[in-house]
């Protein structure tokens, strides 16, 4: 698995990527078409035309890390539509993990919060 911590966020590129580029030619498209900071922690998922292979850009706090994944059968899922748009699909690190093991995204249900907002202590609801 890919880092540990639940506030790590998986952004996937929305189109067919060249995954012959590199650490620099992959943080080039992080940054001018995502408008990212690759070296934000985050994670960065692209996937090529045929989606039988994929890559995982990742700054560890030392260095940029590239984790890459070939399926020998079927496709990962498709994370793009039939027009590709500029917008970064956000992922979970769960969805991750499901899509670099080749299931298929039927359809997304948030089961938690994305962020949970400490209140003061003492502090009632409002019902």
């Amino acid at each position: 698995m890919i880092g540990s911590t639940r506030t790590l966020r998986v952004w996937a590129y929305p189109a067919p990527a060249d995954l012959r580029k590199g650490f620099d030619g992959l943080q080039a498209l992080v940054t001018a078409t995502l408008q990212r900071d690759p070296l934000s922690g985050d994670c960065y998922l692209f996937c090529n035309r045929t989606r039988r292979r994929a890559k995982v850009l990742l700054w560890d706090g030392t260095g940029l890390c590239i984790y890459q994944k070939r399926l020998e059968r079927g496709r990962f899922a498709a994370l793009w539509g039939a027009a590709a748009t500029a917008a970064a699909v956000e992922l979970t690190m769960s969805e991750l993990a499901l899509f670099l093991e080749g299931c298929a995204l039927v359809a997304r249900q948030p089961l938690s919060p994305r962020s949970v907002q400490p209140r003061a202590r003492g502090a009632r609801r409002n019902n």
